[in-house]
């Protein structure tokens, strides 16, 4: 009886042992990942508004150019990313469209051959995109949300914060017709919506 008692007691030992040991090599696994973002795995959408009625137009851009820097945590992988977008890859499904954009809106823009930003984020899903057009770099709040590998950020910035409204104003102009509303009024908006998506490389 005594036999089987110790035999039952070192069993438990060694079960014990053996997954401390188990949780010990989980722990090490898990602070030794590292995170990357992907430019191939990465989206930019945005959303601008015509006439006075503020009808969306969508839009992306289909180009990217990233720093990938290994971190630690997600939120500092994408805090460790700085980024160009050249907007000569923008697209919204309409070739004539897509000129107008390029030659009346960033065509009168200085030094905006590429948009150039980077992001400071918190741990409480909010923080701020620094983002670089018209040579000057300005703020944007944005939130953010992390889901397994997936990031999703989304913030609305106002163009007349890096002092577009010449470009607006050309815009506007350039694209009289299809910006009026029932009112027959022409009127770009200067605020514009974003939305971009990120999958993690994780190793």
């Amino acid at each position: 009886m005594k036999n089987t008692k110790a035999l039952v007691l070192f069993v438990l030992i060694a079960l014990t042992i053996s997954s401390c040991k188990k949780t010990k090599k989980e722990e090490a696994k898990e602070a030794t990942k590292s995170y990357t973002i992907d430019a191939k795995t990465t989206t930019i959408n945005w959303t601008a508004f015509k006439t006075t009625d503020k009808v969306p137009v969508k839009g992306k851009f289909t180009e990217i150019t990233l720093n990938q820097k290994k971190a630690n945590t997600p939120i500092e992988a994408l805090n460790a990313v700085k980024f160009s977008i050249p907007v000569a890859s923008i697209f919204t499904k309409d070739t004539i469209r897509d000129g107008k954009l390029r030659k009346f809106f960033f065509g009168k823009m200085v030094e905006t051959k590429n948009i150039i930003g980077s992001f400071s984020l918190k741990e409480n899903n909010i923080g701020e995109l620094m983002l670089t057009m018209n040579g000057m770099t300005k703020s944007v709040p944005v939130t953010y949300e992390i889901k397994n590998q997936l990031a999703t950020i989304e913030g609305t910035l106002d163009l007349d914060n890096w002092q577009a409204q010449t470009a607006l104003k050309a815009l506007n102009s350039a694209c009289k017709d299809l910006h009026s509303g029932k009112d027959g009024i022409p009127k770009t908006w200067s605020e514009v919506k974003i939305e971009a998506a990120t999958y993690f490389k994780v190793k």
